[in-house]
């Protein structure tokens, strides 16, 4: 009979069993179409934005948009300003969603505006180069600050960096390949962590502040300027800051999978682009209330400073703070970036049958980063992890 689907009637029986992500044919001698799971309600959607786009740079490097501002004051307004124009964007991306429902981000939206060819070319680009470049990076960073409390004096051995980084890829591949439950809800926990830091990082700062230890924020400390920042400069701080922003639009690559998209896509990006702008700047606001220009400027992870400062005994607390917050990146990245593909109705080459996950593209993108992790190593990928989110 069209659409019907045989239960099984025992344990040895080959029938697939019942799931609601298959869903039968339009008529007569259709083969069942395979479909992602919708399990992201808003709270997992809040959380994919705000753990995609909260990463290991508000920990180490904002210094980047203070050296091209020029003065503290501006250097604020350039992380509010950055946060504007990403909801901005991120409205943009919200109609989009609305409009073509479907999963893939990007690539959806060119293949339908573009054509097929426009289409397959991002969509390579992206899986064999973007995205495992920057799981590269991001992984990297976590096996260096997982690794520095057993290296406190030195930098850790390369291999044992490289070692850590692809356990954890490989963990976290074969967690999204699973299960669409498991990987939302390891987002959820690590999403609660970055923000629980940042918390304490922002509850410090004010803490400072009532104390009276705020004198590079009076407006005539904070717009003093120690050098004239040129539309060079500017653009440059801009960029900085916007690059601490990237990942505000991965929601729209799991469309699909989301619980009554129409509705809880916008909301996710009202909710959390506003909260990501707050923490950031807050969080800079803290940072400034415990160093000086000159010294933050001269410090290579910037939160780590701030903890030895005024965290005292705790100060371990914010090495392990950005590993937390990288790992939830890397699951974040691997969750939205493994639906960057098509999902045609008549075949399921792309979502994997049993799970519903997209496992093959999650491994692609995995099994590619390992080699841009080794060039990491070989170029320098020691020192690069100021510039990941």
């Amino acid at each position: 009979m069209a659409g019907h689907t045989q239960q099984p009637s025992g344990r040895g029986n080959p029938g697939p069993p019942p799931s609601p992500s298959r869903v039968p044919g339009p008529g007569p001698g259709a083969s069942e179409r395979v479909a992602l799971k919708k399990e992201i309600g808003l709270l997992s959607a809040c959380t994919i934005i705000i753990g995609n786009i909260i990463g290991s740079g508000i920990f180490i490097s904002p210094k980047g948009v203070l050296e091209h501002s020029g003065s503290v004051g501006l250097a604020l307004f350039v992380w509010v300003l950055g946060g504007g124009v990403t909801a901005l964007g991120s409205l943009c991306y919200a109609e989009l969603g609305v409009a073509i429902p479907k999963s893939g981000g990007d690539y959806a939206y060119v293949t339908e505006i573009f054509g097929g060819l426009a289409g397959f070319l991002l969509l390579w680009s992206a899986v064999l180069i973007m995205y495992p470049t920057s799981l590269a990076v991001i992984s990297m960073t976590f096996s260096n600050y997982v690794l520095q409390p057993v290296f406190p004096n030195c930098i850790p051995p390369a291999a044992a960096s490289r070692m850590l980084s692809m356990a954890c890829l490989m963990l976290l591949t074969w967690v999204n390949s699973s299960s669409v439950r498991w990987a939302t809800c390891i987002q959820d926990v690590f999403t609660g962590g970055k923000l629980l830091a940042l918390s304490l990082i922002i509850g410090v700062g004010l803490l400072q502040i009532f104390q009276g230890h705020f004198e590079e924020l009076r407006p005539s400390n904070a717009f003093a300027f120690w050098m004239t920042p040129s539309v060079g400069h500017l653009a440059l701080a801009f960029l900085q800051g916007s690059f601490a922003f990237s990942g505000w639009n991965f929601l729209n690559y799991v469309t699909e999978e989301m619980v009554d998209a129409r509705k809880n896509l916008p909301r996710a990006i009202f909710i959390s682009i506003p909260l990501v702008t707050f923490v950031y700047t807050f969080t800079n606001i803290a940072y400034f209330t415990a160093m000086s220009p000159q010294e933050l400027l001269s410090s290579n992870a910037v939160a780590v400073t701030f903890g030895e400062k005024l965290l005292g005994y705790f100060s371990w607390v914010m090495p392990v703070s950005v590993a937390l917050s990288t790992f939830g990146g890397i699951n974040g990245y691997l969750f939205t970036s493994s639906s960057a593909g098509p999902r045609p109705s008549s075949c399921s080459w792309a979502t994997h049958t049993r799970s519903s996950t997209t496992c093959p593209s999650s491994t692609t993108s995995a099994t590619a980063s390992p080699s841009w992790a080794c060039c990491c190593c070989a170029g320098g990928g020691q020192h690069s992890t100021g510039r990941s989110r």
